[in-house]
């Protein structure tokens, strides 16, 4: 039942828009959204770079793409220093 429900929930927002934003320093990935259209998310997405860019990201690139829910909405990457190497996982917050 719960794989059911768990997939006809995924479903409902599989044609999501999401913004996708990645840094070079600090090494992140962020995702932000959803949106109903792409549009609206290429509109919002200048103001998210901007906010990243004050806190001193460098290194910004970013795409709009169609997609489910991201697991994490903030993926930390602590390079070969941080955890052998392994991409070290942070929530930002939950959906």
């Amino acid at each position: 039942m719960k794989k059911l429900f768990g997939g006809l929930f995924q479903g409902l927002f599989a044609n999501e828009w999401w913004i996708e934003i990645s840094t070079g320093s600090p090494r992140c990935t962020y995702y932000f959204g959803p949106f109903t259209s792409e549009s609206e998310a290429a509109a919002e997405k200048p103001g998210y770079i901007e906010d990243l860019e004050q806190e001193g990201a460098q290194q910004i690139t970013s795409i709009v793409k169609r997609c489910g829910r991201p697991d994490m909405l903030t993926v930390e990457d602590d390079g070969p220093e941080g955890r052998g190497g392994l991409p070290s996982p942070a929530f930002s917050s939950q959906i």
